[in-house]
């Protein structure tokens, strides 16, 4: 019964910005923290960022700290991730996730996830 629906990506040119979007049904969403992770071809799985039910974020890698950021809003059930300055190695399909509590689930281990939106940052 839970759900949860990335909307948002697409192709973009390197430079430009994205604003990635989860919506989620069928889990006390404030309840949850929620995350967003991407995937490449012939990579593993990497965590992007995580906020909690309050709003406070955790970075997730190096590599994207100062250009994307993770937001909230409960009253919409729905997750953010405003991308900027995109460069093409953020090419990816990035996934919302939700942890099934307030905490965030050791080993990344995240019970419910969404389908994925693709991202694709042309040069």
């Amino acid at each position: 019964q839970v759900h949860l629906v990335e909307s948002g990506g697409g192709l973009v040119q390197a430079g430009d910005s994205l604003r990635l979007s989860c919506a989620g049904s069928g889990l006390t969403f404030s309840r949850n923290f929620m995350a967003w992770f991407r995937q490449a071809p012939g990579k593993e799985r990497e965590f992007v960022a995580g906020v909690s039910w309050s709003g406070s974020t955790t970075d997730g890698a190096d590599s994207v700290r100062g250009r994307f950021a993770i937001s909230r809003d409960n009253a919409k059930n729905t997750v953010y991730l405003q991308m900027n300055n995109l460069k093409p190695e953020d090419t990816a399909d990035y996934y919302c996730a939700a942890s099934g509590s307030v905490f965030p689930p050791p080993y990344n281990d995240y019970r419910y996830w969404g389908q994925g939106t693709q991202v694709t940052v042309s040069p």
